[in-house]
């Protein structure tokens, strides 16, 4: 917000000297042309240094956020250990303790290998290349040169 309010600032201070100059009439169209151009460079400048305070702000939120889904997922697997540990012990009642231990370790074991093979499959059919950014930016580019001839 600051960031904005900086831009709407340099915009308004500037406007005034614009408009000064503009009524003295007295200069080229090309220092005309080249003041607009460094006016909107600096615009653009101004619009990246935003977008990038923007960015570190939601990266900041982001981290914060993260680091309590680190803990939250540390908290859940102690107790998925325990609960898997109370299965032994209840299997344990009937057959030996170390059969009931190696009955659940199993069965994770299984259910385990179950969710690697599906994320594996998964991960072999995504397709990580940005198509429709490269087929906006070739249209940019058609467009340009077709402008440019």
């Amino acid at each position: 917000m600051k960031e904005r309010s900086n831009i709407n600032d340099f915009l308004f201070e500037n406007l005034d000297d614009m408009q000064a100059s503009w009524k003295a009439g007295d200069r080229p169209v090309s220092r005309i042309l080249q003041e607009i151009l460094n006016h909107v460079t600096e615009i653009v400048r101004s619009e990246v240094r935003l977008a990038g305070a923007e960015v570190r702000q939601d990266a900041t939120k982001v981290a914060k956020a993260g680091m309590l889904v680190v803990i939250g997922t540390v908290c859940a697997l102690y107790a998925l250990g325990f609960v898997l540990l109370s299965a032994v012990y209840a299997l344990g009642t009937g057959i030996p303790l170390w059969l009931s231990a190696l009955i659940v370790g199993a069965g994770i074991g299984i259910t385990a290998a179950i969710f690697l093979q599906v994320g594996r499959n998964r991960m072999k059919q995504a397709n990580l290349k940005p198509d429709q950014t490269i087929r906006s930016l070739q249209e940019n580019v058609t467009w340009l040169k077709k402008r440019t001839k």
